[in-house]
């Protein structure tokens, strides 16, 4: 009798704990948002020279090594409003790229509207599910190397005159596909307890999240020119 209360109480905890993160993920994630929205804005406000932006994205990726060092740590919740903030940043010329285009205000809303519907509908799923999508860690881990590799690929093919237009579709295409992926794959885990660390839960499904506009503008901007 008391081996089964005592399994019941620790089955009672590790729901609370799991709801915890739940709640704080989504509430960090809606700030870094926000956050991200705002340097944005001000990004295409001041529209910086290249090299500003090309160093913000840079240190946004130190930000990302320094925040999985420190994600126990005090500093983990300035750090993670730094690395979005400049992500933010990051994103306004791009904005400004797709907003410059004849029909480019449709093409901005449109890609944002995918991009919520794809994140809603399954971090909806599973959440309400609950299902397990723990398997999929292999593919993902497996898929992302192969597009590390295609990125690569396709800086380095136009050096040599080679047209790269359809393939740029192709890898978009793999990557929302990619994200897509990795929402499941962390929203599941994130539900299942094995994420116990907001702060790290928040910065994978942002990072999905700011993957998916970004192609989805490549996709939406090039099937609107034609």
């Amino acid at each position: 009798m008391d081996n089964a209360r005592s399994i019941e109480a620790r089955s009672s905890q590790s729901i609370l704990e799991t709801n915890k993160v739940i709640r704080n993920t989504y509430m960090l994630l809606a700030m870094t948002l926000v956050f991200s929205a705002a340097t944005a804005g001000i990004s295409m406000a001041i529209n910086p020279p290249f090299m500003v932006y090309l160093g913000s994205v840079l240190l946004s990726f130190v930000l990302l090594f320094v925040i999985n060092r420190k994600q126990n740590s005090a500093a983990a919740l300035p750090l993670t409003f730094a690395f979005t903030g400049l992500m933010g940043f990051g994103l306004g010329p791009l904005l400004n790229h797709y907003l410059a285009l004849p029909n480019g205000g449709e093409i901005v809303m449109t890609a944002m509207g995918m991009t919520a519907i794809t994140f809603l509908g399954l971090s909806a799923y599973v959440l309400t599910s609950r299902k397990d999508f723990s398997f999929m860690g292999g593919f993902l881990a497996a898929g992302s190397i192969i597009l590390i590799v295609a990125m690569v690929a396709l800086f380095v093919l136009p050096l040599f005159g080679v047209d790269i237009s359809g393939m740029q579709l192709a890898f978009s295409g793999a990557v929302v596909l990619l994200m897509s992926g990795f929402i499941l794959y962390d929203t599941s885990n994130i539900v299942n307890g094995r994420y116990t660390n907001y702060v790290i839960a928040t910065v994978g499904l942002y990072l999905s999240i700011y993957n998916l506009l970004v192609h989805l503008l490549s996709l939406v901007g090039a099937f609107s020119d034609d």
